[in-house]
Protein backbone atom coordinates (compact mmCIF):
# COMPACT_ATOMS: atom_id res chain seq x y z
CA UNK A 1 0.00 0.00 0.00
CA UNK A 2 1.38 3.42 -1.01
CA UNK A 3 0.88 6.02 1.71
CA UNK A 4 0.31 9.60 0.54
CA UNK A 5 0.13 13.07 2.08
CA UNK A 6 -1.46 15.92 0.09
CA UNK A 7 -0.32 19.53 0.55
CA UNK A 8 -2.66 21.95 -1.24
CA UNK A 9 -4.13 25.20 0.08
CA UNK A 10 -7.21 25.36 -2.14
CA UNK A 11 -10.00 23.34 -0.55
CA UNK A 12 -11.76 22.42 -3.80
CA UNK A 13 -8.53 21.24 -5.43
CA UNK A 14 -7.62 19.25 -2.33
CA UNK A 15 -11.04 17.56 -2.38
CA UNK A 16 -10.50 16.59 -6.00
CA UNK A 17 -7.05 15.18 -5.32
CA UNK A 18 -8.37 13.22 -2.35
CA UNK A 19 -11.21 11.69 -4.36
CA UNK A 20 -8.94 10.79 -7.28
CA UNK A 21 -6.19 9.19 -5.21
CA UNK A 22 -8.50 7.46 -2.73
CA UNK A 23 -10.18 5.69 -5.65
CA UNK A 24 -6.96 3.73 -6.25
CA UNK A 25 -7.04 0.49 -4.25
CA UNK A 26 -3.29 0.51 -3.62
CA UNK A 27 -3.18 4.14 -2.41
CA UNK A 28 -3.81 5.21 1.19
CA UNK A 29 -4.20 8.91 2.05
CA UNK A 30 -2.76 9.34 5.52
CA UNK A 31 -2.75 13.14 5.83
CA UNK A 32 -3.63 16.50 4.30
CA UNK A 33 -2.15 19.96 4.79
CA UNK A 34 -3.34 23.40 3.75
CA UNK A 35 -0.05 25.23 4.29
CA UNK A 36 3.66 24.60 4.01
CA UNK A 37 4.56 24.41 7.69
CA UNK A 38 1.77 21.93 8.35
CA UNK A 39 2.93 19.85 5.38
CA UNK A 40 6.51 19.68 6.62
CA UNK A 41 5.35 18.69 10.11
CA UNK A 42 2.97 16.02 8.80
CA UNK A 43 5.63 14.39 6.65
CA UNK A 44 8.12 14.38 9.51
CA UNK A 45 5.51 12.68 11.71
CA UNK A 46 3.93 10.24 9.23
CA UNK A 47 6.86 9.43 6.91
CA UNK A 48 4.59 8.75 3.89
CA UNK A 49 5.80 7.12 0.70
CA UNK A 50 4.73 10.14 -1.36
CA UNK A 51 4.07 13.82 -0.73
CA UNK A 52 1.91 15.47 -3.42
CA UNK A 53 3.02 19.06 -2.98
CA UNK A 54 1.72 22.35 -4.33
CA UNK A 55 4.43 25.00 -4.65
CA UNK A 56 2.56 28.18 -3.78
CA UNK A 57 1.56 27.37 -0.21
CA UNK A 58 1.00 29.89 2.61
CA UNK A 59 3.37 30.09 5.59
CA UNK A 60 6.12 28.15 3.81
CA UNK A 61 6.82 27.88 0.08
CA UNK A 62 6.65 24.42 -1.44
CA UNK A 63 10.32 24.47 -2.43
CA UNK A 64 11.28 24.99 1.21
CA UNK A 65 8.91 22.17 2.22
CA UNK A 66 10.73 19.90 -0.23
CA UNK A 67 14.04 20.91 1.33
CA UNK A 68 12.77 20.07 4.82
CA UNK A 69 11.31 16.74 3.71
CA UNK A 70 14.66 15.80 2.20
CA UNK A 71 16.16 16.07 5.69
CA UNK A 72 13.32 14.83 7.90
CA UNK A 73 11.98 11.97 5.76
CA UNK A 74 14.51 11.08 3.05
CA UNK A 75 12.55 8.04 1.86
CA UNK A 76 9.46 10.15 1.07
CA UNK A 77 9.18 10.82 -2.65
CA UNK A 78 8.09 14.39 -3.39
CA UNK A 79 5.79 14.93 -6.36
CA UNK A 80 5.37 18.62 -7.16
CA UNK A 81 1.96 19.65 -8.47
CA UNK A 82 2.17 23.17 -9.86
CA UNK A 83 0.75 25.65 -12.35
CA UNK A 84 4.26 26.99 -13.03
CA UNK A 85 6.03 25.52 -16.04
CA UNK A 86 9.09 27.80 -16.10
CA UNK A 87 12.49 26.14 -15.78
CA UNK A 88 13.49 28.00 -12.61
CA UNK A 89 10.74 26.26 -10.67
CA UNK A 90 11.49 22.85 -12.14
CA UNK A 91 15.22 23.27 -11.52
CA UNK A 92 14.76 24.20 -7.88
CA UNK A 93 12.35 21.31 -7.35
CA UNK A 94 14.85 18.83 -8.77
CA UNK A 95 17.71 20.42 -6.83
CA UNK A 96 15.71 19.69 -3.70
CA UNK A 97 15.31 16.04 -4.72
CA UNK A 98 11.74 16.22 -5.99
CA UNK A 99 11.00 12.94 -7.72
CA UNK A 100 8.45 14.41 -10.09
CA UNK A 101 6.98 17.65 -11.41
CA UNK A 102 3.41 17.61 -12.66
CA UNK A 103 1.53 20.57 -14.09
CA UNK A 104 -1.95 21.29 -12.75
CA UNK A 105 -3.50 21.07 -16.21
CA UNK A 106 -2.56 17.38 -16.33
CA UNK A 107 -5.23 14.68 -16.32
CA UNK A 108 -6.18 12.59 -13.32
CA UNK A 109 -4.74 9.53 -15.03
CA UNK A 110 -1.41 11.30 -15.40
CA UNK A 111 -1.36 12.12 -11.68
CA UNK A 112 -1.95 8.48 -10.79
CA UNK A 113 0.77 7.42 -13.22
CA UNK A 114 3.15 10.00 -11.75
CA UNK A 115 2.59 8.68 -8.22
CA UNK A 116 3.22 5.11 -9.35
CA UNK A 117 6.38 6.13 -11.21
CA UNK A 118 7.96 8.02 -8.32
CA UNK A 119 7.14 5.18 -5.91
CA UNK A 120 8.93 2.84 -8.32
CA UNK A 121 12.01 5.05 -8.12
CA UNK A 122 11.61 6.78 -11.47
CA UNK A 123 11.51 10.52 -12.15
CA UNK A 124 8.26 11.84 -13.60
CA UNK A 125 7.89 15.09 -15.54
CA UNK A 126 4.77 16.36 -17.28
CA UNK A 127 4.81 15.66 -20.98
CA UNK A 128 5.21 19.35 -21.83
CA UNK A 129 8.44 19.58 -19.83
CA UNK A 130 11.55 18.54 -21.71
CA UNK A 131 13.76 16.14 -19.75
CA UNK A 132 16.77 17.00 -21.91
CA UNK A 133 16.27 20.74 -21.53
CA UNK A 134 15.92 20.44 -17.78
CA UNK A 135 18.99 18.24 -17.47
CA UNK A 136 20.99 20.77 -19.46
CA UNK A 137 19.67 23.54 -17.24
CA UNK A 138 20.64 21.65 -14.09
CA UNK A 139 24.16 21.03 -15.36
CA UNK A 140 24.68 24.64 -16.45
CA UNK A 141 27.12 26.31 -14.10
CA UNK A 142 26.11 29.63 -12.60
CA UNK A 143 28.36 32.57 -11.82
CA UNK A 144 25.75 34.30 -9.69
CA UNK A 145 27.28 34.64 -6.22
CA UNK A 146 23.86 35.20 -4.63
CA UNK A 147 22.63 31.91 -6.06
CA UNK A 148 25.57 30.10 -4.40
CA UNK A 149 25.11 31.97 -1.11
CA UNK A 150 21.46 30.92 -0.92
CA UNK A 151 22.67 27.45 0.01
CA UNK A 152 24.57 28.96 2.94
CA UNK A 153 21.43 30.47 4.48
CA UNK A 154 19.99 28.74 7.52
CA UNK A 155 16.59 27.05 7.28
CA UNK A 156 15.02 29.95 9.19
CA UNK A 157 16.68 32.54 6.97
CA UNK A 158 15.32 30.82 3.87
CA UNK A 159 11.83 30.81 5.41
CA UNK A 160 12.14 34.53 6.08
CA UNK A 161 13.44 35.12 2.55
CA UNK A 162 10.45 33.35 1.02
CA UNK A 163 7.96 35.33 3.09
CA UNK A 164 9.76 38.64 2.58
CA UNK A 165 9.76 38.03 -1.18
CA UNK A 166 5.98 37.74 -1.01
CA UNK A 167 5.88 41.24 0.47
CA UNK A 168 5.33 40.44 4.15
CA UNK A 169 6.74 42.86 6.70
CA UNK A 170 8.62 41.79 9.84
CA UNK A 171 5.56 41.61 12.17
CA UNK A 172 3.68 39.49 9.59
CA UNK A 173 6.69 37.19 9.14
CA UNK A 174 6.99 36.86 12.91
CA UNK A 175 3.33 35.88 13.22
CA UNK A 176 3.55 33.21 10.54
CA UNK A 177 6.75 31.68 11.92
CA UNK A 178 5.83 32.04 15.60
CA UNK A 179 8.86 34.17 16.39
CA UNK A 180 9.22 37.72 17.70
CA UNK A 181 9.25 40.69 15.29
CA UNK A 182 12.75 41.49 16.49
CA UNK A 183 13.94 37.99 15.61
CA UNK A 184 12.27 38.26 12.20
CA UNK A 185 14.04 41.59 11.66
CA UNK A 186 17.38 40.02 12.56
CA UNK A 187 16.90 37.11 10.17
CA UNK A 188 15.84 39.46 7.41
CA UNK A 189 18.90 41.64 7.95
CA UNK A 190 21.11 38.54 7.82
CA UNK A 191 19.54 37.50 4.52
CA UNK A 192 20.11 40.95 3.01
CA UNK A 193 23.71 40.98 4.23
CA UNK A 194 24.61 37.43 3.13
CA UNK A 195 23.11 37.88 -0.33
CA UNK A 196 24.45 41.43 -0.65
CA UNK A 197 21.01 42.92 -1.24
CA UNK A 198 20.44 46.63 -0.76
CA UNK A 199 16.71 46.92 -1.41
CA UNK A 200 13.48 44.92 -1.40
CA UNK A 201 13.62 45.06 -5.20
CA UNK A 202 16.93 43.16 -5.13
CA UNK A 203 15.30 40.50 -2.96
CA UNK A 204 12.24 40.14 -5.22
CA UNK A 205 14.33 39.93 -8.40
CA UNK A 206 16.44 37.19 -6.84
CA UNK A 207 13.31 35.32 -5.71
CA UNK A 208 11.99 35.35 -9.27
CA UNK A 209 15.30 34.09 -10.71
CA UNK A 210 15.50 31.42 -8.05
CA UNK A 211 11.95 30.21 -8.70
CA UNK A 212 10.63 31.32 -5.32
CA UNK A 213 8.18 33.75 -6.93
CA UNK A 214 6.39 33.28 -10.28
CA UNK A 215 7.57 35.32 -13.23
Amino acid sequence: MTTIVIAEDHHVVRDGLRALLAAQKDFSLVGEAADGLEAAQLVEKLKPDVLVLDLTLPRLHGLEVARKVKKSSPKTRVLILSMHANEAYVLEALRNDAAGYLLKDSTGAELVRAVRDVVAGRRYLSGSLSELAIQAYIQRKTTDTAQDMYEALTDREREVLHLAAEGLNNPDIAEKLFISPRTAETHRANVMRKLNFKTQTDLVRFAIRRGILPM
